[in-house]
């Protein structure tokens, strides 16, 4: 199997791509991300130099969601700039093993680095599409991932994906963006949208639909609410018209989500 780019693919790519270049949060404003310092604990945030701590798009903590153990094989899909590698790779220890994919060049490079920099030698960086993980079959532990499930065209596709690298037994432990609800048609063909993790999230139940077709069992969705700020700032910087919804009813739509899954 051999993913091609699709136009969302490319836009999500040098949307990235502009943001490491810059240094700056790879979210930016045109998202629902927010800033680091609000998504993990205090002394975990510590372990890393603060310009790799501000390199980040995520949602959430998938690192303390994991309960990672020393020993094991990690993997996280869009790695990005590393962060979520190089605080697996303090959990995992010398004899566990931290995999990141990511298929943006700029964002390899700026992780490979990172890992040099802090003496990270129990991680690896390959650049790859979810879709199609250049790792082998059940060879994974746990696969975490930060903000970026959503941000793929084929979610069924990187479903199935994870689910053959894991091992019998692994886990998964990702933070996202999903719905409540469908999206406005707007919103979906919006590029600007999908590249910040907006127009890409699909309702929980679909998203809990596609993970049990592929076999995960336990499977877990746990709401975190944005602030109305957070929303209405992100719709303003995306240009988007949802002024025929109620307004209610959008900030409740998209949300960050805890979540869980096991691969028997």
């Amino acid at each position: 199997m051999t993913q091609s780019p699709t136009p969302i693919h490319d836009a999500v790519r040098e949307h990235y791509a502009k943001r490491i270049k810059k240094s700056a949060s790879c979210c930016g404003t045109d998202s629902c991300c927010t800033p680091e310092s609000d998504l993990y604990p205090v002394d975990l945030l510590t372990t890393v130099p603060s310009d790799v701590a501000n390199t980040s798009y995520g949602c959430g903590d998938p690192i303390t969601l994991a309960s990672l153990q020393a020993g094991q094989t990690v993997l996280d899909l869009g790695s990005g700039a590393g962060l979520d590698c190089l605080l697996a790779s303090q959990k995992v220890g010398p004899e566990g093993h931290v995999i990141g994919v990511d298929m943006t060049p700029e964002m390899i490079e700026r992780a490979r680095a990172n890992a040099k920099r802090v003496k990270a030698t129990n991680v690896e960086f390959r650049q790859g599409y979810l879709e199609d993980l250049p790792v082998e079959p059940n060879s994974v532990d746990v696969v975490i991932s930060n903000c970026v499930i959503n941000l793929s065209p084929d979610k069924a596709k990187v479903f199935a994906e994870i689910f053959r690298v894991l091992k019998p037994g692994g886990r998964l432990a990702v933070s996202d963006i999903v719905t409540d609800g469908e999206l406005p048609e707007e919103v979906k063909k919006n590029l600007s949208a999908w590249a910040g993790c907006v127009a890409g999230a699909v309702d929980a139940k679909e998203y809990i639909a596609m993970m049990g077709a592929v076999g995960f069992t336990d499977i877990s969705i746990q709401p975190v609410y944005f602030d109305k700020e957070t929303v209405d700032d992100a719709l303003r910087d995306m240009k988007l018209d949802v002024s025929t919804h109620p307004k209610e009813a959008i900030y409740k739509a998209v949300y960050s989500a805890k979540i869980t899954a096991h691969k028997n």
